[in-house]
């Protein structure tokens, strides 16, 4: 306890020194487009306060912060890595919430290729590479994963997977032609930088865990006035108008 105090005591002196007008955010990769959106909709909310973010998959993110980066919020593409952070003592339980929900997209950029179901497309002979975000730390990654199995055609599937770092990369793959489909988060394709780009078929969200996006404040952001007004715009109108346009789930208003 006489540990914990003294790091929350040392957190607090930093944030004092910082001027509470700055949060830094660790993110998964697929807020990588809509953070944008919603960093710019939070500085029209808190003029004086700015966000800095990073982005990558959630397990990747977890290891940074608990190596000492100095992140103040995390939003993570699941439950269970916040809930890790809260576990080893580096984030606040209290603070923790799903504000998002997830969709697991079939995504191709290849105008012939037929997108009658996941299992088709899978087995499909022309099709040599599937790109799916890292299997352990990639919540989407095992998200696809598990799609795969539920449905059967895991060991289809195996022989081809191109696996990248994060659910960012994996879209890299399929919007570069370097895999012929890839499972991605809908958010991605939905990106401005991606009018009508390719097309994409929505995997069944029965086929896979719920992917509830959870935020939490690490110890550090706890002491941070502008991290808690962050969240709490997460809460806000603006900010589930925001998520909803990249084809997120938003909670019920409070």
């Amino acid at each position: 306890m006489l540990r914990r105090a003294t790091l929350l005591a040392l957190t607090f002196a930093a944030a004092v020194l910082r001027g509470d007008e700055s949060v830094s955010i660790a993110a998964a990769a697929n807020f990588v487009h809509a953070l944008d959106a919603l960093n710019a909709e939070f500085k029209k909310s808190a003029p004086d306060a700015t966000a800095t973010s990073a982005t990558g998959a959630s397990g990747s993110l977890v290891a940074q912060i608990k190596n000492g980066a100095p992140f103040d919020l995390f939003l993570s593409a699941d439950l269970d890595y916040p809930r890790a952070l809260v576990a080893a003592g580096l984030a606040d339980e209290k603070s923790l919430a799903t504000f998002a929900t997830g969709r697991l997209v079939l995504w191709t950029t290849r105008p012939s290729l037929e997108l009658k179901s996941v299992t088709a497309v899978v087995r499909d002979p022309t099709v040599k590479k599937i790109a799916v975000a890292n299997l352990d730390t990639a919540p989407y990654g095992r998200a696809a994963r598990q799609a795969l199995e539920q449905l059967g055609v895991w060991s289809d599937a195996q022989p081809k997977l191109v696996v990248g770092e994060n659910i960012s990369q994996t879209a890299q793959f399929v919007a570069t032609g370097n895999a012929d489909i890839g499972f991605v988060a809908l958010s991605l394709v939905l990106a401005p930088n991606l009018p009508e780009r390719g097309r994409w078929l929505v995997v069944p969200a029965d086929l896979h865990a719920p992917l509830a996006h959870g935020a939490v404040l690490t110890v550090r952001g706890a002491t941070n006035p502008a991290a808690r007004r962050y969240l709490e715009f997460l809460r806000g109108a603006a900010a589930r108008k925001v998520l909803e346009g990249f084809g997120y789930g938003v909670p019920p208003s409070p």
